[in-house]
C-alpha cells in the first residue's frame, strides 16, 4: 500500500464529505478510493470513519489521524517544492483565486505582466465568486473583499471598495435624483440576489454612523453582477453594487452614483495566503509585484466613482 496516496486520499474523503465526492474530485473510481481507506483502516489497526448512507462522520482515532496525515502531506509537498528549487529559484505553478469581474479587469492584466517577467513561474487563476480553501484545495493565494473570517491566514491589505448606488442619467430625469431614503424607496430597482438573501438594501444613517436596511421595490431581480450593470446602464431602475463593478460605466456618463452620504462602511481588500513557514520564491515574488499594482488600481477605480 502506499501510504502517502492513501492519506491524500482519506483527506480528501474528510474535506469533500463522502467517498463519492472525493472519487469525482480525483477522477478515480469510488471503489478504488473505499478500498484504499480499507487498506489504510486494516495497516493502522484502527476505524478512522464511520460511514452511513447519507455522510461520514470521524472516530475519535480518525480525528488525530487527520491532523497527523495534514501535517504529513504539507511537509512532503514542501520538501517536494525544496528539491524542485521552488525556495530557491522562481519557478513552478501558482494558483491565485479572485472574485470572477475583479479578477478579469484588474487581476488579470497582473498576472500576464508577471508571466512575462518570469518564465518558469505558471500561473493558474481560478475567477470564482465564492470563497475557496486554500489548504484543502491547494490554493497559493486569493484576493479577498470584505471583512476575513479566518484568522490563520496572513493578509496584505491593498485598499477598499465602496458600496454604491447607482443609476442612468435618463433615469433620474424621469424620476428626479434621490436626495433621501424615501425618494430612493419610490423608485423601480435592479436588485443583485447574492448567496445570501437581504430583505433590503444596507445603508448608513448619516447621523448614527449605524447601519440600516432599507426595503426597496425590485422592479428587476437578477443573479449576475453583470446582469443588475446592464439592466440599470439600460434605465430599469437603480442598482448597488461595488465601486470597481461601476467604475467604467460612471466614468462613460452611463450611470450616476446618487446617496453618497448613506454608503455603509467600505469593503476591504486583501491578498491573503496560508501561514506557514518558507514561502516559496513564486509566492512571494507574486505577493511583492501584484501589492503595489493592485493599490495603484483601486486608488483609481475610486476617483473614477
Amino acid at each position: 500500500m502506499d501510504r502517502l496516496e492513501a492519506m491524500s486520499l482519506f483527506i480528501e474523503v474528510v474535506e469533500r464529505g463522502s467517498f463519492s465526492a472525493a472519487a469525482r474530485a480525483l477522477r478515480v473510481p469510488v471503489t478504488t478510493v473505499s478500498r484504499k481507506i480499507s487498506d489504510l483502516e486494516a495497516g493502522l489497526g484502527a476505524k478512522l470513519l464511520v460511514r452511513t448512507t447519507r455522510k461520514i462522520s470521524l472516530t475519535d482515532a480518525g480525528i488525530t489521524y487527520l491532523a497527523a496525515a495534514r501535517r504529513i502531506i504539507e511537509q512532503v509537498e514542501d520538501a517536494e517544492r525544496e528539491a524542485a528549487g521552488e525556495f530557491t529559484a522562481p519557478k513552478g505553478e501558482l494558483i491565485v483565486t479572485a472574485p470572477v469581474q475583479f479578477g478579469h479587469l484588474r487581476v488579470l492584466p497582473v498576472v500576464v505582466e508577471f508571466l512575462a517577467l518570469y518564465p518558469q513561474i505558471n500561473v493558474r487563476l481560478l475567477l470564482l465568486d465564492r470563497n475557496v480553501a486554500l489548504v484543502e484545495d491547494r490554493v497559493d493565494m486569493a484576493i479577498r473583499i470584505g471583512k476575513l473570517s479566518d484568522s490563520s491566514m496572513i493578509a496584505t491589505t491593498i485598499g477598499s471598495f465602496r458600496t454604491v448606488i447607482c443609476g442612468s442619467p435618463e433615469l433620474f430625469a424621469r424620476h428626479g435624483v434621490p436626495q433621501s431614503i424615501e425618494e430612493l424607496q419610490r423608485l423601480p430597482c435592479v436588485t443583485f440576489e447574492g448567496p445570501l438573501p437581504s430583505p433590503g438594501w444596507q445603508l448608513n444613517n448619516p447621523k448614527t454612523k449605524l447601519p440600516i436596511i432599507v426595503p426597496v421595490t425590485s422592479r428587476l431581480s437578477v443573479t449576475t453582477v453583470e446582469s443588475a450593470l446592464r439592466a440599470a446602464v439600460a434605465h430599469v431602475g437603480v442598482t448597488r453594487l461595488l465601486c470597481y463593478q461601476v467604475a467604467d460605466a460612471v466614468k462613460a456618463g452611463r450611470l450616476q452614483v446618487v446617496l453618497k452620504q448613506f454608503e455603509p462602511e467600505p469593503a476591504p481588500v486583501n491578498i491573503i495566503h496560508v501561514a506557514r513557514g518558507q514561502m516559496p520564491i513564486k509566492t512571494r515574488l507574486f505577493l511583492d509585484f501584484a501589492t503595489p499594482r493592485l493599490r495603484k488600481s483601486l486608488v483609481a477605480i475610486d476617483r473614477k466613482v
